[in-house]
């Protein structure tokens, strides 16, 4: 395949740590080892990024990104546009917003993070549908704590992430529970991190870091005995993907977009907002042995699907099924 120029657009500003920004990061990073020449913006206009030219767009949420892909196919009808589908498209936007619904029409291809959410789109909308599973690096796990379990909780504090569960679940378990909860993430607005400080000062066995790099947070993922992700919803989250690819056990909300990257069949899921149920696996974790460990051999069964290779294969599958642009619009 010839090189192309690629513009992939994100709503995510440079420097933010959001899911998508990552995303449109190791993307590029992917995309440019086979070859392709790639930027990334928050938008895309015809002025297009100073009048640089691009072969093909990738654009980031269906309903946040819905103007550059628009404007795109007004100036390039011919020229491919792929739509990434997040969380928030599949299951919230893509029912009620028009032009999250405009956007799955606009795209030649669409992408979602893990397989089930290709259950979320009409059949002829899944006719154009691939699943790319996020890669990640191989990692190392390091020596837990051997005088407390320790389970973290990496992710912004926001509604969709459900970010209290965990430390939530902390009360209904007995005084003498050697169960800690460390989060990681940035506060979305001032009254979560009001509430982050309020559960601090009435639970001791949370704890609320705020935003600290990548590399810090996959230091206290890597030593953790296992992690909690409560969210409502989710599109194929890199967390559990960096979880995975570490062996870290995983204490999951069992909703779609968790069970698209666990199995159907994993044992570690609760019942979204149910704080008793997710006690009751933390208690497993901290009494059971041979249950934390049938969790490690679970998320371990998954890291084909997080290897760098088969992210990389999937792409170069992506590209060579788009259509072609007629010389018409070269």
């Amino acid at each position: 395949m010839n090189a192309l120029r690629i513009l992939i657009v994100t709503p995510a500003p440079p420097g933010t740590r959001h899911g998508n920004r990552t995303t449109a990061l190791r993307w590029a990073r992917q995309l440019r080892a086979l070859g392709h020449r790639v930027q990334i913006a928050t938008q895309w206009t015809n002025a297009g990024r100073g009048g640089a030219r691009h072969d093909l767009l990738i654009a980031l949420h269906a309903r946040r990104s819905h103007a550059s892909l628009a404007a795109w196919k007004a100036a390039h009808p011919q020229r491919p546009a792929v739509l990434v589908l997040t969380g928030t498209d599949l299951y919230r936007d893509i029912r009620s917003d028009a032009e999250a619904r405009a956007s799955l029409r606009l795209a030649d291809r669409l992408v979602v993070l893990q397989a089930e959410g290709l259950a979320e789109l009409r059949p002829a909308l899944r006719a154009k549908a691939c699943v790319i599973h996020q890669s990640v690096p191989p990692g190392r796990r390091h020596a837990p704590p051997k005088s407390y379990l320790l389970v973290s909780v990496l992710g912004h504090l926001r509604e969709e992430k459900d970010p209290f569960r965990a430390a939530l679940a902390l009360s209904h378990l007995p005084a003498h529970s050697r169960v800690r909860v460390v989060h990681l993430g940035g506060a979305m607005s001032p009254p979560y991190a009001r509430e982050a400080r309020a559960l601090m000062r009435g639970e001791p066995r949370y704890r609320w870091l705020g935003e600290l790099g990548h590399a810090q947070a996959m230091r206290w993922l890597a030593r953790s005995h296992a992690m909690v992700i409560s969210s409502h919803m989710e599109g194929g989250a890199h967390v559990v993907s960096e979880a995975i690819a570490l062996g870290v056990p995983v204490i999951a909300s069992k909703v779609s977009g968790n069970v698209g990257l666990l199995g159907a069949e994993y044992p570690g899921y609760y019942r979204v907002g149910d704080e008793l149920a997710l006690a009751a696996l933390l208690s497993r974790c901290e009494n059971e042995r041979g249950f934390l460990d049938a969790l490690g051999r679970a998320v371990r069964a998954r890291r084909a699907l997080t290897a760098p290779r088969a992210e990389r294969r999937a792409l170069q599958d992506l590209l060579r099924g788009l259509p072609r642009r007629s010389a018409a619009d070269a």
